[in-house]
This record gives structure tokens, sequence and C-alpha cells, in this order.
């Protein structure tokens, strides 16, 4: 950026020579900024190449050389950029402007350096200029500028940005206006500096927040969240053939994107900031739009609602990614104990979008937008003080003379004008004046102390009826209701699967409190000693096993695995395992298959040839030696994690992938330097470099849980995009024919129809029988040590490609 032509400042006259990185420079650039104080066509180029050279001597001072800032700060040299800023001389000359101030601030490191650029509130008239956001390049730079200033925020640099006088705070509220803008780098970039402003431990400047942008920023933030999760909804409505795949994994991506802030915020812990966005959370996210859809979703009537599916999965992401006390039992509370009745009833009446009832729980849109709020809180109150040249005053100390009983809500607030809160400390009766009402607390408060008093009194076997037993009492509960009854479906798992990742979820949050859910005896895990357990659920459990098992089955691999983890965490404890004889037998159907397989081939004195799927007897491993004539080998270059750099030939096997080196001592025979499962690898492109591959190929898990451990982490770099595209599409293939093979194999260990397959990758198969199955081709010694004569390829031969040699 600074190394561009500077003929036109460097000093001409004999001058060529001056110091670029000097104080004299500086002052001679102070001399030009001077004599062009008017922007014109002829003189844009040269004050655009003055900034940049002001900038790069800021740099080089703040390591080097003191004065040069105290020069700076003496000629008020600041106040050139804004006064070129505001000529509005043109689009060319705000772009490099606000790329310059970036770099300047990005590459600033001691601290009294930052106070002088700080200083005189020129940066704040800078944040408060009306660009041109259409401009996609303006946008980008200014937004990066901001929150390059948000990362500089700290306990002291903070009053450069918040006059607690005037009560404004321009880098955070011009920031936030942007929550919604349709890039997404922008959204991105707003979220970030919320998150940076959060963190910084001022109270006075967190009250305002609260006080002044809390509620119409989580208000517009919660609609925007929701009207993205209805579109989510739509998408998975209307895109029966799953055409629209890439759309909708882009739209949850985004929803998770948006829980991980909210959570981000959360686990900042400002008590009162977490007071206010749970309750916009609550009341007008996750119960009207989320919770309120599991009941009967088909219902008709104006209020939102998503489709079943949808609903259950994204409260399974709340409950995995949010882990706020407060928050996640509330929500909890309301799944598992929750009615109806009163909701219904307040929804059926017309309520008007102003009202200021803050227990009503409805997904409404905002009345105002989160700009126009801003504007309306920044003319509330506001004393006639003389204002700072220059720079917006966003709100005045003058509303924190009213009454707490004057808090607003979300939709009122903008239009009454009235704030309330003080700065002092965060008390019970503080949390009590923020603009909404989590729940009916009283109701809730009732309501758990008499679980409370009515559970000390109950026996544990009293326990599992009553979560097992009448109508009545699950006709109270339509959400618990409705998770039973979606585990019982017998065509397909649809349901049942996102179900199982909701009470997995619920389970294993760290916010959940044990009590809620040993209501319904969903133990936690590690829970305390446990002699019973939900009847209920676990035959439901069991009944989703008895349908894997099925020949006709529709259950996935995944619904079963959580089906057997939420059982086992029902039934197992420290001291042993709880389960009822009667749900036992209902288990031991396939233990007996293989016990009754296992001791007929013991009786018959036959081998076992089919277990386990894979063999570690029948894997290539490093250091053989192995036949590649007629092989379809692929030359390239293996970049490790570390830098190393190697040359090997890449071949592709039944199972696996192998890095292999000509042996010198026999023509046509390689040393395999690097063998992995095709099943446990994974392969992305390279985004600069149309020659390369990212390859990861993780070790063989011991257990389903196990966290990945990479055996191989490199770049392969091929000679041209061509070979490229043949080794990814060769990997892709053979992990889908590895697959195949496997289900082959367990098709045929079961006696279930086998799907006829004529090759794969190369190798023919003569026949489909469970005899001949392929599995692996070694009836010859692979070693080429134990049998030099034996020249079969342990390779397929197939069609040579490009890269091939022998």
């Amino acid at each position: 950026m600074f190394g561009r032509s500077r003929s036109w400042v460097g000093g001409g006259h004999g001058k060529s020579a001056r110091n670029i990185h000097s104080l004299d420079h500086l002052k001679y650039l102070y001399h030009v900024l001077t004599k062009n104080t008017t922007v014109t066509e002829q003189n844009r180029n040269l004050l655009v190449e003055t900034i940049r050279s002001i900038t790069e001597i800021l740099i080089w001072g703040d390591q080097n050389d003191s004065s040069v800032f105290d020069f700076f700060l003496e000629k008020n040299m600041f106040v050139f950029f804004l006064n070129i800023l505001r000529q509005k001389s043109g689009r060319y000359v705000c772009v490099q402007l606000l790329q310059t101030l970036n770099i300047l601030f990005e590459n600033i490191s001691h601290e009294t350096s930052l106070y002088y650029l700080l200083s005189n509130n020129y940066v704040n008239s800078i944040i408060v200029h009306k660009f041109d956001f259409s401009d996609e390049e303006i946008m980008a730079y200014y937004i990066s500028f901001l929150k390059t200033l948000s990362l500089k925020l700290n306990n002291h640099t903070v009053h450069f940005f918040y006059n607690e006088h005037t009560n404004d705070f321009a880098l955070y509220t011009e920031a936030i206006k942007f929550f919604n803008h349709p890039e997404s780098m922008v959204r991105i970039a707003v979220r970030t500096i919320t998150l940076n402003v959060y963190k910084v431990d001022n109270q006075a400047m967190l009250h305002y927040i609260r006080d002044k942008t809390a509620v119409p920023y989580f208000s517009n933030l919660v609609w925007f969240i929701g009207s993205h999760v209805i579109e989510l909804d739509n998408c998975v409505q209307t895109d029966e053939e799953h055409r629209n795949r890439g759309k909708l994994s882009d739209l949850v991506a985004e929803h998770l994107d948006h829980l991980h802030y909210l959570n981000d915020i959360l686990i900042i812990n400002c008590e009162f900031l977490n007071d206010v966005l749970t309750d916009h959370l609550l009341n007008r996210l996750f119960l009207p739009l989320y919770v309120y859809s599991l009941e009967n979703p088909d219902k008709g009537g104006e209020r939102p609602k998503i489709s079943l599916p949808v609903s259950l999965y994204l409260l399974s992401q709340v409950f995995l990614i949010i882990h706020h006390a407060p928050l996640v039992n509330s929500l909890a509370e309301v799944i598992l104990n929750g009615d109806l009745s009163e909701t219904y009833t307040k929804a059926a009446q017309d309520v008007p979008r102003s009202s200021t009832k803050p227990s009503i729980r409805c997904f409404i849109k905002p009345t105002e937008t989160l700009e126009r709020s801003l504007e309306m809180n920044k003319h509330k109150g506001k004393r006639r003080v003389q204002k700072r040249p220059n720079y917006k005053n966003v709100g005045e100390e003058e509303d924190e003379e009213k009454g707490p009983s004057e808090d607003a809500q979300e939709d009122t607030e903008k239009a009454k004008g009235t704030e309330g809160g003080s700065k002092g400390m965060k008390t019970s009766g503080e949390r009590e004046e923020i603009e909404m009402v989590i729940m009916e607390r009283s109701k809730l408060l009732e309501l758990t102390a008499g679980t409370s008093v009515q559970e000390q009194n109950t026996t544990d076997e009293e326990k599992s009826a009553a979560a097992t037993s009448s109508e009545s009492a699950q006709w109270t509960r339509p959400f618990l209701d409705m998770v039973y009854h979606a585990l019982d479906s017998p065509d397909d798992d649809y349901h049942a699967l996102f179900v199982l990742c909701l009470l997995y979820a619920m389970s294993h949050n760290k916010g959940m409190d044990p009590e809620k859910l040993e209501r319904i005896q969903l133990p936690v895990p590690g829970a305390a000693e446990k002699t019973t357990y939900n009847h209920l659920l676990a035959e439901r459990l069991i009944r989703i096993m008895n349908n894997a098992a099925q020949p006709d089955g529709r259950i996935r691999l995944a619904t079963l695995e959580l089906s057997c983890l939420l059982l086992k965490q029902q039934v197992l404890t420290s001291s042993g395992c709880i389960i009822k004889d009667v749900h036992l037998a209902c288990l031991e159907a396939i233990r007996v298959f293989f016990m009754l397989r296992s001791l007929s081939l013991q009786l018959r004195g036959e081998p076992e040839t089919q277990l386990p799927l894979t063999r570690e007897e029948d894997l290539i491993k490093t250091d053989d030696v192995l036949d590649l004539n007629n092989s379809d080998l692929i030359a390239c270059t293996v970049i490790t994690k570390d830098g190393g750099m190697v040359q090997r030939f890449l071949a592709v096997d039944i199972y696996q992938m192998s890095l292999v080196e000509p042996d010198v001592s026999r023509l046509g025979w390689g040393v395999v330097k690097f063998a992995g499962l095709l099943q446990d690898m994974q392969v992305t492109g390279v985004e600069d470099d149309s020659r390369a591959l990212n390859i990861i190929i993780h070790k063989p898990a011991s257990s389903p849980h196990s966290k990945p451990f990479p055996i191989l982490q490199a770049t392969f770099v091929f000679s041209d995009h061509i070979r490229c595209i043949i080794a990814k599409q060769r990997l892709a293939k053979g992990r889908i024919q590895a697959r195949r093979m496997k289900m082959q194999r367990i098709a045929a260990l079961l006696d279930l129809p086998i799907q006829p397959t004529t090759e794969v990758l190369g190798f023919g198969l003569g026949s489909t029988s469970s005899q001949h199955l392929p599995f692996r081709f070694y009836d010859q010694c692979r070693r080429g040590s134990s049998d030099p004569t034996v020249q079969r390829s342990v390779f397929a031969s197939v069609d040579k490609v490009p890269g091939f040699h022998e």
C-alpha cells in the first residue's frame, strides 16, 4: 500500500534524498496540507498520497520517535483529514481515507500514541460522518474501521468514545445500525464490535447501553433472527426433492452463527444486559415461535408458526449452544411443564402491537426500525447543553432522573420516550426495572415450590408412575406429550430423531437444573444414584431399536445411536444397571443372533470369515513392498503440516489410499510409506491453487464417541489441475465403493438381499453371493520379499490417467 511512488510529496528541487521516516518529512507533509485545503480534481491524488505518507510516518513514530506524535497533535493535523472528508470529494478519496485510517489504528501499539490520535474527538466525527453506504467498498472499509477501533477499547480508551456527560456512544450506536445488513461479513463485524464493547467493564457505559440501546437493538435482533427462521422453515417445506440443499445449509449455518453470538453475549456475564436479552429471547422468539409451534403446529391463526421438525431441531441447537442458566431453565420449564391454556386465550385477543403488557409472549415486528429508535432515544429528555463541535449528541443524562417505574417495553419506549434505571449497584430491584419480564415469575415460583414440596414426599416408584401414567397429567403438558408422541411413529424416524436430539441436548446442558429433568426422570450424566427410570421413555426408545432391526425398517443409524445413548443414560448407574427384566428382554434379540452364529460356527468347525468387517491382517501397512506393475499411480508432492516436503505416488486400493515410493532394488515394485483408510479421510480443495488438495486422515476410532485424531494432515500438490481433479474423483469414488462393499458384507451377514455390483474400483466381481463377496484379494502374499515370483498387482488395473509411471 505504501510502496507507490511518492514523487509528488517526496520533496523535489534537490531534496529527493529526504528521509521519509522522519519528523522533518512530516513537517513537509503538513506544509503540503496547508497549501491544499480544498480538494480538487487536480490535487486529490496528491492529498491521498500525502495522508498515506503521514500515516506511514505515524506508524514509524509509534515505534521510534514520540516527537512525531507531539508535532501531529500540536498542529492538529487530524482536522485536515476530517475537512477533506466533509468536502464530499468523491468515492475515491473516501475509500482511500478509510483504508488509511484503518491501517493506522491497526498498527498503533503504544497507548500514548493511541491517546494522541483519539484526542479532540475527531475520530468520533469521522464515525458519524454520512458516508454513501450503498457503495460496497465504502461500507466494507467503514465497518472494518469501526471493528479496528473496537479492538482498542478498554477501561481507559472507552472514555474517548463514550461521553458520560452527554450520554453518547457513536462507535456502538452507529455500528449496530448495520446488524441486518445484506452482506454477511458486515453482520459478522457488527457482532464483533458489540462483543468488544460489552467486554469493557465500565458501569456507566454499560448502563447507557442498557437504558438507551438494549431494548431497540435486542428487539430488532430477535425479529431478524426469527424472520430468518421462518425463511429456513419455508425452505424445508418447499424443498421436498432436496434441490435447495445448498441454500438450506447456508440458512442453518447462519442461524447457528446467531445462536453462538447470543451465547457469546451471555457468557460475558453482564447481568443486567443478560436480563434484557433473556427476556427478549424467551418472550419474543423461543417461546412464541419455537416452543408454541410444537403443540398442534398445523393450527391456523395469525400467529406465526414453524414446522415441527424445524422447531425441534432449532430447540436442540439452543440447548447445545446456550448454557445461560436463567434462559435454559425457563425454556425447559415451559417445554416440560408448560400449559397453553392462558397462551391461547391471550393470543385469541386482538392484542395491539403497542401493548404495554410485559407478560404477553408473541413474535411481532418492532414498531420502529433500530435506526429510528436510536434517533428517537437521542432526543429524549435532552438538556440544553452546548454541543461538542462536529459530533452527534446521542442522548443526555437527564433521562436518568426519571423513576424506575417508567421503564419502557420493547415497542412503547420508542414512542413514549421514558427511560429508567440508575447507575448504582446491580441489585434485584434494578433487575426488575428492565423493560420486560421473563415470565410471570410469581406463578413460576409457585409452580416450582409446589412441585418441590410434592417431590419431597414422593417415592421413586411414584415418580416413575407419575412420569408414565395418566393421560390427564400429560394433557396439562402439551409439549411433553408431543415429545412422547413423536417417538411413537412406526413408519420412520423423521420426528423421532429431532426429539432425541432435543432430549440429549437438554440432558447435557451445563446450565440446566437437574431437578427439572428429574421430574420426567431424564437424568443428567453423572447424576446422583438413582433406583428407577422413566419407563414410558425407555419403552419408546426400545421400540425405535426394534424398528431399526426390521428388514424394512426406516430408522437411521443416528437415531439408533441416540436411542442407545439415552437408554444407557437412564438405566446405568455407578453401582450397576437398573433396567427392568421386561425391558432387557426386548433388547436381547440381536445379541442372541451373534451368540448363536458364533456357536454354530464353532460346532461346525468353521472359521469366522466375515467379522470384523475390517481385519487388521488384510490391510496394507507401512514398509510393505508391493507389485505396482499395471497399477494406476498419480505423482504428487506431499507437504506436511510441519513444512516437510516429499515426492510420492498416490494409489487407491479397495479400502485404503497409499503413498508409495519406487523400490530401488526391484523394477515395477514400490515401498509403502503411508497407508490410511478411505473411510477416515477428508478431502478438500485449496482455494488459491487448483493443483492442490488438502487431505486429512484420522486414526480409526476406538469408539463412536472418541475424538478424531489426525494421523496425516498434508497438502497434496499435483503437476496440473487435471491430475488434481482425477485424484479427487478417485478418492471420492473409493470412499463410496468402500462403504458399498461393507454394506454388502453386512447384508450377507444378516442374510438380506444384496445390491448387485459389477465393478468396485476395477475389481471385477464374478458373483454377488455371500461366499464370493470382495473383502481383500490377497490370495498371494502382498509382500515382495516373501515371494519374488509373485507379479500380481494389489491395485486395480484400470485405464491409465495422466501421472501414471511404470
